[in-house]
């Protein structure tokens, strides 16, 4: 675990300084700085800086440095949240140890968020970033309660782990585990992924909706009646969803990929849900982006998810 400091929010300040004209680096709080008082509408963020998945599964690696570069990206973006609201950095989990050690302290931080009764918002991270994401979810609500994973991604990540869980496995690991999970998959890739992946996720009752297959009536009727199936909900966003195009910095980048409009009215869609408690963002590849351009999107896509679930306490 690391703590985070202040280093990574700076940018523009507008004077005279007002609650309208705040930006993200003007509202967060480092953990250790806030003090517990009356309830306020509160999102909590935590990194988790991690590649092992993806370098298990032969990816390019690179993803262990975004939450750095997302928060940076964060950082100028105006603050329209309402008021009373709270934005709180719980620093990174850092992959010093196993995967597996890293994905249970990152459920643990999620669970603690959520505890908290915050909404978790989670800076990937390779896209193995999503089994710690439900390990805290999971915790938070008990064995019973019935989680809905909307999946924005290319790929099912329903891939076998015979060997050793991977970036590409991590869906169907959750789905071999808990029989109270159900999945939502939406931007899979008609030839990203195999007709054995297609075949595995009918056999998983997985619902999903091809990149070619996003009309707006056709994704309203699948997110009601997905979320008519799920007790509490939680969103992940891959970010080699987007085409190659606008997302160049990821691990494995996408041709003929979703475009950030299509991702943003997804996510518009899904937090006025009143079940999402929280969201994770993987796959950012700095080492690998071009003129900054997947960071600056992840951070705009997370800030349309941010004033979305603070519009739902």
């Amino acid at each position: 675990m690391a703590n985070q400091s202040k280093e990574n929010w700076y940018g523009r300040i507008d004077l005279p300084t007002t609650f309208d004209n705040l930006r993200y680096h003007q509202v967060v709080a480092c953990h250790e700085e806030v003090s517990e008082l009356a309830f306020v509408p509160t999102i909590g963020l935590i990194g988790f800086s991690c590649d092992e998945g993806v370098k298990r599964y032969q990816g390019r690696v690179g993803a262990a440095e975004a939450p750095a570069a997302i928060r940076r990206a964060l950082s100028n973006i105006p603050w329209r949240a309402p008021q009373p609201s709270k934005l709180k950095d719980y620093g990174n989990i850092l992959c010093e140890e196993s995967l597996e050690t890293s994905q249970k302290k990152l459920g643990e931080k999620v669970y603690h968020i959520l505890r908290h009764k915050e909404r978790a918002i989670i800076l990937g991270g390779g896209h193995e970033t999503l089994y710690g994401h439900y390990l805290g979810v999971r915790k938070m609500y008990g064995a019973d309660v019935k989680i809905g994973i909307l999946s924005i991604a290319s790929r099912f990540s329903l891939h076998s782990y015979d060997q050793h869980t991977t970036s590409m496995s991590v869906m169907k690991q959750i789905l071999d585990e808990d029989d109270h999970v159900t999945c939502f998959a939406c931007g899979i890739g008609r030839y990203t992924n195999t007709n054995e992946l297609f075949q595995r996720a009918e056999a998983y009752g997985v619902a999903y909706l091809c990149e070619d297959e996003l009309a707006r009536g056709e994704l309203q009727m699948m997110m009601d009646e997905f979320t008519q199936t799920c007790d509490v909900m939680m969103i992940s966003l891959c970010m080699d969803v987007l085409d190659v195009a606008y997302a160049p910095g990821v691990s494995i980048p996408a041709v003929c990929g979703l475009e950030p409009k299509q991702v943003r009215e997804i996510l518009q869609v899904a937090t006025r849900q009143p079940n999402v408690v929280s969201f994770s963002v993987c796959e950012v590849n700095p080492v690998h982006d071009q003129d900054h351009r997947t960071e600056k999107l992840a951070a705009h896509l997370t800030n349309i998810v941010m004033m979305g679930l603070l519009q739902t306490f």
